[in-house]
């Protein structure tokens, strides 16, 4: 009798080792509830111009909070708000401040004043986002509404001439969809939206705008192991120039960045409850040379980027 309760003690424990070790990695978020997760990033640019280094420093702090309001067998439809939105950067002694906190005048001649504007204008609207299960963000459901809140007013910009033309590229290119599904993704889109056991790994692929550049991320996932409601993740991503990428026109002249490549590497901590990121450290290097030309001028520019970053849930 002993012999044979041993046995079916050795079975059932062995019949629950698989669940152990596997997890449904898929977002799994309780309707109505606010989730909040924070973003801080720290990145060191240096560019080499004529054997001379320059650098720009940049910390950028974002915080959102995510509610899934409605969901069907493909999707769910989320609320998002960029609660804050904060970018400090420092080029070579120069300081500039940009804040959703501050409401910012969008006919001030400071740029930094008018994208403070555009951030706070952000800030206080609700982002409407489907989103699949793999927590990829795949439409803006209120992209025309939004734009126009935040654009209501930008020909009243009292810039001129070609840092007026900069400007408003950068306010279009910081709430076009693209750029909204990417500052959303970074927050969700780490998941492979099924059963995976410790071993198993998965891809991402993605296309992100970067300062005008336009670059390529394969990301590979791979599941270290299940602690308790925590996948424990290990991270890796290539990063290149995207294919046939159009070059950043800039004061007259053309930037390709077709050489650039690089790796970032991180540590990431899934709760597997909801499928939303515990704790996310990366660090990333890029490097290659930037082509600059305009009539009659052609150079190389040296540039280097790395750049530390870290996400956790602040519930």
């Amino acid at each position: 009798m002993k012999k044979i309760l041993l046995s079916v003690f050795a079975l059932l424990f062995c019949a629950l080792i698989p669940a152990q070790n596997s997890a449904n990695l898929k977002m799994n978020l309780e309707k109505n509830r606010v989730y909040r997760l924070k973003s801080v990033s720290e990145q060191a640019i240096t560019q080499t111009i004529n054997g001379v280094q320059q650098t720009t420093e940049s910390k950028v702090n974002y915080t959102l909070s995510l509610k899934m309001i409605d969901a069907t067998a493909d999707f769910m439809v989320t609320e998002v708000h960029f609660d804050t939105l904060i970018t400090r950067t420092n080029s070579m002694g120069k300081i500039v401040n940009i804040s959703s906190v501050s409401e910012g005048d969008i006919k001030s001649t400071e740029t930094a004043d008018i994208m403070s504007c555009i951030m706070n204008r952000l800030s206080k609207n609700a982002v409407y986002v489907k989103m699949d299960f793999t927590g990829k963000p795949s439409e803006i459901v209120n992209s025309k509404m939004l734009s126009d809140l935040i654009m209501k007013d930008t020909s009243s910009i009292t810039l001129e001439g070609q840092t007026a033309a900069a400007v408003k590229m950068q306010i279009i290119n910081t709430i076009n969809d693209n750029s909204l599904k990417t500052m959303i993704g970074m927050f969700t889109w780490c998941l492979p939206g099924k059963q995976v056991s410790a071993g198993d790994s998965w891809n991402v692929t993605q296309q992100m705008n970067s300062g005008g550049m336009m670059l390529d991320i394969i990301t590979t996932y791979h599941l270290d192991g299940l602690n308790g409601n925590n996948a424990n993740i290990t991270v890796e991503s290539n990063i290149k120039a995207a294919e046939n990428a159009d070059p950043i026109e800039s004061g007259g002249a053309k930037v390709t960045y077709n050489d650039l490549k690089g790796l970032s590497k991180s540590n990431m901590v899934i709760d597997i409850r909801t499928g939303l990121i515990v704790e996310d450290k990366a660090k990333t290097h890029i490097a290659g040379n930037l082509g600059i030309s305009a009539p009659g001028f052609s150079m190389q520019m040296p540039m280097d980027i790395s750049g530390e970053s870290k996400v956790i849930s602040l519930q």
